[in-house]
């Protein structure tokens, strides 16, 4: 028998992925398959938290209003069960109060002495930070590491980044509360070391890979699954543009015009990156899009969602290995875009994070 998920609905081959009818994508793909990539880079309609149907107990002992350096600090915390808890974060950058959800470590406590590392996991586009404790068994995993896991809300289409805004700033800045305000409110409130491990899905791969890269010496490991890893790929590229006209936000506000910003859009393309990955243990997942044995039950897009992810992966992982990093690149001809296979390379890669992270089993 196979162990219960705790919180989450089945695994049952959903995909991470827009509403669009199958008839559309197809004739998408006749027509040079620019929608197909659109349906990659969006994400799974957003759906109310599991946890919204049980029984709350807020802890608001655990809401210091320390503030951090930054200005950041915990506003709100609600307990969701011994070890799981949701915190909403006060965040200058983003000029909200943003929700993340924690799992703690066994033994964790406020009075504890002890610090641990952390292991960020980065949603993908259109869904919300519950994804990852809703269509995994990351609970499960992680209730014998010593590790704090944080699924921090990323956005319908905010693409992991302070959006350009054509050179006038002024938010959302994502990078800035992940990458900045996040981690001091975890020290601060939480016993965070200083030891980061991020990884991310689809849009969450690029933000993963760019925060890796962007922030050196920040995280000691890297991952994305199916993700964004080349801004310049001509398909990639289309996808981040149509997400966001889906979602109602113009494309150019992230980076500006690929070709008259073209230094903005290459800072935050992890293919121009190389280099600074250095250092940083990095794993790569992707598929060609043909039938597998998970996701059975997925739609013919399934595939289609994923194909586009291959070849730029591939390639991705070559520049890596050239340049010297240590990468872990699984690449396989069946798998679609859909949770199931994202449950099996988190599986995958978690001995690889808690090896990097030194984090006891």
């Amino acid at each position: 028998m196979a162990p219960r998920i705790p919180h989450h609905r089945p695994l049952d081959g959903r995909l991470h992925r827009p509403h669009v009818p199958r008839a559309a994508a197809v004739r998408a793909l006749a027509a040079g398959g620019l929608l197909l990539v659109a349906l990659l880079a969006a994400g799974l309609p957003g759906s109310l938290p599991v946890h919204a149907a049980e029984a709350r107990v807020a802890v608001p002992a655990a809401a210091s209003r320390t503030a951090t350096p930054s200005g950041a600090y915990v506003a709100t915390t609600t307990r969701l069960d011994p070890h799981v808890v949701d915190i909403g974060v006060h965040s200058p950058a983003m000029r909200a109060t943003m929700p993340v959800r924690l799992i703690l470590p066994p033994g964790w406590s406020a009075g504890s002495g002890r610090t641990y590392p952390v292991f960020y996991l980065l949603q993908g586009a259109s869904d919300d930070y519950t994804s990852w404790t809703r269509e995994t068994d990351i609970e499960t995993l992680a209730a014998h590491a010593q590790v704090i896991v944080a699924t921090p809300e990323g956005g319908r289409a905010g693409f992991y980044t302070d959006w350009w805004n054509g050179g006038r700033g002024g938010g959302p800045n994502w990078e800035t509360f992940h990458t900045v305000e996040l981690p001091q409110v975890l020290r601060t409130d939480f016993h965070a070391g200083s030891r980061q491990a991020v990884i991310g899905i689809s849009e969450g791969g690029l933000g993963a890979l760019d925060y890796a890269a962007r922030h050196r010496g920040a995280y000691v490991f890297a991952g994305s699954f199916s993700g964004v890893v080349d801004l310049d790929d001509g398909g990639l590229r289309a996808g981040v543009e149509l997400t966001c006209a889906r979602e109602g936000v113009d494309w150019r506000r992230l980076w500006g015009d690929p070709v008259r910003d073209r230094k903005v859009w290459e800072a935050h393309n992890p293919a121009h990156l190389v280099d600074r990955f250095r250092g940083v243990r990095v794993y790569l997942s992707a598929a060609a899009g043909m039938p597998g044995t998970l996701a059975t039950n997925a739609p013919p897009e399934a595939g289609l969602l994923e194909a586009p992810t291959y070849q730029p992966t591939l390639r991705f992982a070559a520049s890596l290995r050239r340049a010297g990093v240590a990468v872990t690149s699984h690449l396989y001809l069946s798998g679609t875009h859909a949770w199931p296979y994202w449950q099996r390379e988190l599986h995958l890669a978690w001995p690889a994070v808690l090896n990097t992270l030194r984090a006891t089993r």
